[in-house]
């Protein structure tokens, strides 16, 4: 593989490949996301995520094949970036670089995100991409660290 990393608009097609990435064991493991089931899965996409216009989405393809999915959305005043690449493209430069051309797309500033606080390599990720680090949040019984993105934070490269 080149590992030629791209975004486009998410297809139809590309839901089932990211369902299935959100229930392999171990992404739930580091991710501390419990997957869903396939209605819920396919609801959520289709009413809060495709069909919600302050939805920013992008689907993550390497070598054309569908990787994951870079998303921004909206909660109250904030607006944050979540993502999701399947294993097999985990330590490879990927999420950087999928990081990179979102953050291009994505200008809304501050930009927030909060990995659960055990996930290493994903707060690792973020903050190569300039977010700093602003405190810890609570979901549920689960610590995860916020962090921000300002106007003037470094960009991914």
């Amino acid at each position: 593989m080149s590992d030629d990393v791209r975004l486009r608009p998410v297809e139809p097609d590309d839901l089932e490949t990211f369902f299935e990435q959100e229930h392999d064991p171990e992404a739930v493991r580091r991710s501390h996301f419990p997957p869903r089931d396939r209605e819920t899965f396919m609801t959520h996409w289709a009413t809060k995520v495709l069909g919600d216009p302050g939805v920013l989405v992008r689907a993550v393809s390497v070598d054309g094949e569908t990787a994951g999915n870079v998303v921004s959305w909206w909660m109250g005043d904030r607006r944050f970036i979540g993502y999701w690449l399947g294993r097999r493209y985990w330590g490879r430069g990927v999420g950087t670089r999928a990081l990179a051309l979102f953050l291009e797309l994505e200008r809304v500033r501050p930009l927030h995100a909060d990995p659960h606080a055990a996930n290493t390599g994903s707060v690792r990720l973020l903050e190569r991409a300039g977010f700093r680090r602003a405190g810890t949040e609570r979901h549920g019984d689960q610590e995860h660290i916020m962090l921000v993105l300002d106007a003037d934070g470094a960009r991914a490269s």
